[in-house]
């Protein structure tokens, strides 16, 4: 597995490199210091499979960049990895397209966990209290209601979602639109409406970020083997 790392601080690209590289011997990682070495390095090199992005560049807003890499490279997975932990933030990433978001207050073993979530096929986030006011949050954003504690302590099997509604979810999760899930998955646009309608009404939300924020503080709030049991219902999705 390819990672890029997107930061400008070295001692950060460093310890990032360090624990990154700690993964496993299958994992090769290159480092650019700026938007501009960023995105030169992907249009020159196909073979990424994660992006750690910071969202503190002294060339490029990281928000933007984010934009940028979703759009032009949809089956890229970003991990944003920021100095700011405020909600607002976190949920602007997400969407925007993030696949995670995490804290570089975060422990090693956190952000080791995180990118094994990703790499899984989940999104993670950082703990966090869902209000339905986010304190500065971007104008024109999306209002977000509590998500209730039982969703965080449920599994996702427990939820009881046909096969339909998993492969949905799945999808969205990856930050799918409706278009490319209904091609995915041979249906009409109109039936993957009904199908996202249902699967944000089992999770008690109103959109598709607050879908992906209940799935990960699913997930973290369960024990270690989360992560492949998270797997293991996709897969069945897909059966």
């Amino acid at each position: 597995m390819k990672v890029l790392l997107i930061d400008d601080h070295p001692l950060i690209l460093a310890a990032l490199r360090s624990v990154i590289q700690g993964l496993g011997d299958h994992v090769e990682v290159a480092s650019a210091s700026s938007g501009a070495e960023a995105r030169a390095m992907l249009q020159a090199d196909s073979s990424f499979e994660l992006v750690l992005l910071d969202l503190h560049l002294g060339d490029a807003d990281g928000f933007d960049l984010l934009t940028e890499f979703r759009g032009a490279y949809p089956g890229l997975p970003v991990v944003v990895v920021s100095a700011s932990d405020r909600t607002s933030d976190v949920i602007r990433a997400i969407d925007l397209g993030a696949m995670g978001f995490v804290p570089k207050r975060a422990s090693n073993e956190t952000l080791v966990d995180a990118l094994r979530q990703v790499i899984s096929g989940g999104v993670y986030v950082p703990p966090m209290s869902m209000g339905t006011s986010l304190a500065g949050a971007p104008a024109g954003s999306v209002q977000h209601e509590a998500i209730g504690s039982n969703f965080q302590t449920a599994s996702l099997a427990q939820l009881g979602l046909t096969q339909r509604q998993t492969q949905v979810l799945a999808l969205l999760l990856q930050g799918q639109p409706n278009k490319l899930i209904a091609r995915e998955l041979d249906l009409s646009v109109e039936t993957i409406k009904d199908h996202v309608a249902s699967v944000l009404r089992i999770l008690r939300v109103s959109s598709r970020t607050q879908a992906v924020i209940a799935v990960s503080q699913m997930l973290q709030a369960q024990d270690q083997r989360a992560v492949d049991r998270f797997s293991a219902w996709r897969a069945s999705g897909r059966r």
